[in-house]
């Protein structure tokens, strides 16, 4: 199982005029008669330009100023613990590198059966949750982070878009959610796009999550304040201020809407060109690519490669299927036309930075970028009557495979997105810290043969309103209690704790299949920053040694986060009035 601010051209030099040529060359390259494939892309104009902007959303630095805050910043989720850029990494390619590493994104595909050839490698997001914080099981995932149906894409390149999402859902009109007004009439597939994560209950959000409920979080919330190393222009630009003094900066007034967040996230996305390539510096008459890489750049055209991924932005956004599952499995492009000719389509990606991306396809099935060579090598695994004519076997010899992987790495990555530099900087996330809640030891082994598992994500920050604690893995409908000390509280129930003790019955039946959560408020006394605590479940189970199995033990680290003068640490209420200005971060 395969378990990863542009300065762009203005004018035409002679040199950018020989990329127009080349690039009119490598997008032109096609299957000798028409009727053997679809059509080449239009020709490019040019250079990589800059993506167009909406009329009605002009770019600004206040406006993408917010925007990187907001991508940034993991309060914009339910749980504290997903940004928009958690699955947008620029060093993994703006993709998500934990689809390569984390057991948790399998998804178990369209037969609900984990460990079949259909699983899939997507995202993790939250757990299934309920508007108190507490977490309900999910028929898959159970209450640990459940995982996206698809493979993110990737966030740079795609504000050239005319739709977005592998199957073009987020289409070119942006609508208000709340009042369902048409906002933009048209290029605004960023603005659509990035409304859709924030309320879906797989990515970021409780089940009953609404706008309102989201504004009232950043009405309060002191901006990225979970994040830690920003960057020095985005610290500067931010400035303490609070996130309505952001809005007003940006967009005039205070007042923060679903479309202005929209508004402000794809203005910053619509800075991330991976525009200086070894390829881009090459077509511009600097360092040439090297002879294996144009050996590598010469197949890419004259075998058909460039007729989807030609022209400046290396893809012509259209909409193919080519065999990496059957159809039925995921219908694509069809559950938004109806057209038989869709089914299974997926949107073409670009290739800039396609070396950061692994794992690869929509479905993350192919481990490496030799595995996509050897697949197209092969015409695909699977065939369909839409299938695309240009899906053939190729014979490539292995000098040829070598040549076109040699074109598709160094040449087609951009030096600033592999080492995060600007404008693809960023901050360090919480859930990337060393302040995430972490499990050692061990416990006490319930009936079933296994101890109690903890569920520890959400960030333990002083005045949090609520930190969710789960359980699983225990006797369905047990009494359950859980205690948190300012030391192990031991293998037995302790009669009291420091910060909580609480009994709830699990849910669930059976001797594995009980689980539970607590939501808990955390003091915002300023002497507890940095202060360590401990937790450990204790599940009533006759089966268990001395009538009781006890989870591993939970250690929180509890941390202070950055207050903007003035204003709310964090949402919710809970530390309301006047604070001081806080700007350390407790290791």
């Amino acid at each position: 199982m395969n378990l990863r601010s542009p300065r762009l051209f203005c004018r035409k030099s002679p040199a950018q005029a020989l990329i127009t040529l080349l690039l009119l060359v490598l997008a032109a390259a096609a299957v000798p008669g028409a009727a053997q494939g679809p059509p080449p892309p239009p020709p490019p104009p040019g250079p990589l330009q800059p993506p167009p902007v909406p009329a009605g959303n002009p770019l600004t630095p206040e406006k993408v100023l917010l925007g990187k805050a907001l991508f940034w910043d993991e309060q914009l989720s339910s749980t504290r613990t997903v940004a928009c850029g958690t699955c947008h990494i620029p060093a993994a390619g703006a993709s998500d590198p934990r689809t390569a590493v984390s057991p948790l994104a399998l998804h178990p595909g369209a037969d609900g059966q984990f460990e079949t050839p259909d699983d899939v490698l997507g995202s993790p997001g939250v757990p299934q949750s309920v508007a108190d914080g507490t977490y309900v099981n999910h028929a898959d995932f159970g209450i640990l982070e459940q995982a996206t149906g698809r493979r993110a894409r990737p966030a740079s390149e795609a504000g050239y878009a005319p739709s977005l999402f592998w199957d073009g859902r987020a289409g070119n009109a942006l609508v208000d959610p709340e009042t369902l007004q048409v906002v933009l009439a048209a290029g605004a597939a960023l603005e659509t796009q990035a409304l859709a994560p924030i309320l879906n209950s797989t990515e970021m959000a409780h089940g009953a999550r609404e706008w309102s409920d989201v504004i009232a979080r950043l009405e309060s919330a002191a901006p990225l304040a979970l994040a830690e190393e920003l960057p020095v222009e985005l610290n500067d630009g931010i400035g303490g201020r609070s996130y309505p003094e952001l809005f007003a900066l940006a967009f005039g007034t205070p007042e923060i809407s679903a479309t202005r967040i929209a508004m402000a996230i794809a203005s910053y996305e619509r800075t991330l060109v991976s525009n200086q390539t070894p390829l881009d510096v090459a077509l511009s008459g600097g360092a040439p690519l090297t002879p294996l890489e144009q050996q590598g750049r010469a197949i890419f055209g004259n075998r058909n490669c460039a007729v989807c991924h030609g022209g400046a932005l290396l893809s012509n956004d259209a909409f193919f299927y080519t065999g990496v599952r059957p159809v039925q499995e995921d219908l694509g492009r069809f559950a938004e036309t109806g057209n038989i000719g869709d089914r299974g389509a997926m949107r073409t990606p670009t290739l800039r930075n396609v070396a950061l991306r692994a794992p690869y396809m929509h479905n993350g099935e192919i481990a490496t970028l030799a595995d996509v060579v050897d697949f197209y090598d092969r015409g695909g695994d699977f065939a369909a009557p839409n299938k695309n004519p240009l899906i053939v076997p190729l014979n490539l010899s292995p000098q040829e495979k070598a040549a076109l992987l040699a074109f598709m790495t160094r040449p087609l990555t951009d030096p600033r997105a592999a080492a995060e530099t600007a404008p693809f900087d960023r901050p360090r996330l919480y859930a990337e810290s060393t302040r995430v809640p972490h499990v050692e030891g061990t416990g006490i082994v319930g009936g079933g043969g296994i101890e109690p598992q903890v569920v520890a994500l959400e960030p333990p920050f002083a005045g949090s309103p609520g930190c969710t604690v789960g359980v699983w893995g225990a006797l369905g409908g047990a009494t359950a209690i859980l205690a948190i000390d300012d030391a192990d509280p031991g293998l037995t129930p302790p009669p009291s704790a420091a910060l909580a003790r609480e009994e709830i019955t699990l849910s669930g039946s059976g001797a594995t299949g009980g689980w539970g959560s607590v939501s808990l408020p955390l003091p915002s006394d300023i002497s507890l920053y940095g202060s360590s605590w401990f937790g450990r479940w204790y599940v009533a189970d006759p089966a268990a040694a001395d009538g009781y199995a006890v989870s591993p033990l939970l250690r929180w680290n509890l941390f202070p986060g950055r207050r903007a003068p003035g204003t709310a640490l964090f949402a919710d209420g809970v530390e309301g009035g006047t604070t001081v200005a806080w700007t350390a971060t407790v290791p």
